[in-house]
C-alpha cells in the first residue's frame, strides 16, 4: 500500500509518515519547507525531513509546492496513492494578515489542486484533510462562559463544541477564511463527486518534534520559553484561555481508522476533548511542578479572533470510529515535550560550562 502525505516535515505530517511506515506502508512525502519562509529558521522543517530520509526506510521525499498545479497532477498521475493525507498549510493567524496571497494560495488553492488531481487519478483513495477549529471564527466566544480561578469554562452544562456550530457571520482572521474555503471544498468533493474525503477540524495538535514559534505551536513554544528563560507573552483573557491538546500520533492513528472506514465529505471536530483541556495559567503551573519556572508578562489585548475557550466534542468521532482511543494525556504531552527539549538543550549548555 502506498500513501502520499503533504506537509510531511510538519508535526502531523511527520507523525503520519512514521506511523504508516511502521505498519508497512510505502510513504511519499511532499514538503518544500515553507515554514522557514513563514516563520524563519526556528520554524524550519529541514531537520525533520532529513531525519525521515535517513531513518524511515519506506519514505520517499519529493520537494514540491502544492501551489504548483501541474507538478501536483504529475505526481498523482504517476504515483496513484491508495491513501492521501493533506497536512500542508500556512498555519498562523498573525502571519496570514501579512501574507494574504500566500496564505490563500497555500491553504485554499493548494487544497483544490490536490482534490482535483485525486479526483482525476485515484478517486477511490481515502483523503484526510487537516482543517482547523478556526473555521468557526470567533463564534465559540459567543457561548456563555464562566470565569474560574485558572480558566474560563462553558456555562449551562455545555461540555464541548460539536460540528453543528455555525461557521458564518463571525470574525475568522484571513487564516480562518482560507481554511474555511479549503474545508468546504473538501466537503464538496466528498459529497458531489462521492469521494472518500474526511475533514478533521483540529484543535491544538502537539508533539515533541514540533518546530514551535510564537505564532504557532503553543504548547511546545511555552515549554521552550520555560526551559531557556525566554519571557513568554500572554495575549489577553488573563491567561485563562483554554485549549484541548491532542498528540500527533493519536491523530495519525485516527486517520488510519478513517482509511479503513471512509465516508464522503464528513466533518469531524478533533482535539483532546475535555479531559485533555488546559489553560495557559494551568500550563504554567504544570511546568513549574516539573521544575521549569516560566517568566511571562500579560498584555490586555487578545489576538484577533482568538478563542477564549475551545474544547472539542469527540462524540461523532467516537461513534464513527469506536476502535480509536487516545493514548496520550495532556500531562504526558507536556512531559514528553520537556524531555525532548531538555535533551536538545543539554549539549548546548555543556558547551557553555566546558
Amino acid at each position: 500500500m502506498k500513501a502520499l502525505i503533504t506537509g510531511s516535515g510538519g508535526l502531523i505530517g511527520s507523525a503520519c509518515v512514521k506511523v504508516l511506515a511502521s505498519r508497512g506502508w510505502d510513504v511519499i512525502g511532499i514538503d518544500n519547507d515553507m515554514r522557514r519562509e513563514f516563520f524563519g529558521l526556528a520554524g524550519s522543517t529541514s531537520g525533520v525531513i532529513a531525519d525521515l530520509r535517513n531513518q524511515v526506510q519506506r519514505y520517499q521525499h519529493i520537494h514540491a509546492d502544492i501551489r504548483d498545479r501541474q507538478y501536483i497532477r504529475e505526481i498523482l498521475k504517476q504515483e496513484r496513492p491508495d491513501f492521501i493525507i493533506h497536512a500542508a498549510a500556512q498555519p498562523s493567524h498573525d502571519r496570514a494578515a501579512a501574507i494574504p496571497y500566500d496564505d490563500f494560495d497555500v491553504n485554499a488553492v493548494g487544497t483544490l489542486n490536490l482534490l482535483v488531481a485525486v479526483r482525476d487519478f485515484c478517486p477511490e483513495s481515502p483523503f484526510c484533510f487537516t482543517s482547523t477549529n478556526k473555521v468557526y471564527g470567533d463564534r465559540p466566544n459567543s457561548l456563555a462562559l464562566v470565569e474560574r480561578a485558572t480558566r474560563y469554562d462553558y456555562a449551562g452544562g455545555l461540555l464541548a463544541i460539536d460540528e453543528s456550530m455555525s461557521i458564518d457571520s463571525c470574525l475568522h482572521s484571513l487564516f480562518g477564511a482560507s481554511k474555511v474555503a479549503a474545508d468546504v471544498l473538501a466537503q464538496e468533493f466528498g459529497r458531489y463527486f462521492e469521494m472518500p474525503v474526511g475533514i478533521f477540524r483540529c484543535g491544538c495538535v502537539t508533539g515533541p518534534q514540533q518546530a514551535a514559534v510564537e505564532l504557532h505551536g503553543y504548547l511546545a513554544y511555552i515549554a521552550s520559553c520555560a526551559l531557556t528563560g525566554r519571557e513568554y507573552t500572554i495575549f489577553g483573557y488573563k491567561g485563562k484561555q483554554v485549549r484541548d491538546q491532542i498528540h500527533c500520533d493519536d491523530v495519525a492513528e485516527l486517520f488510519l481508522e478513517f482509511f479503513a472506514q471512509p465516508r464522503h465529505g464528513e466533518v469531524y471536530n478533533l482535539g483532546g476533548g475535555r479531559k485533555n483541556s488546559i489553560s495557559i495559567l494551568e500550563t504554567i503551573s504544570r511546568l513549574d511542578e516539573l521544575g521549569h519556572k516560566l517568566k511571562f508578562h500579560l498584555v490586555d489585548e487578545n489576538r484577533v479572533g482568538d478563542h477564549i475557550c475551545y474544547i472539542s466534542d469527540l462524540g461523532k468521532i467516537q461513534s464513527h470510529f469506536p476502535n480509536w482511543k487516545m493514548k496520550y494525556g495532556v500531562q504526558q504531552n507536556i512531559e514528553e515535550i520537556v524531555r525532548r527539549q531538555s535533551d536538545q538543550l543539554r549539549p548546548v549548555l555543556q558547551s557553555f560550562t566546558a
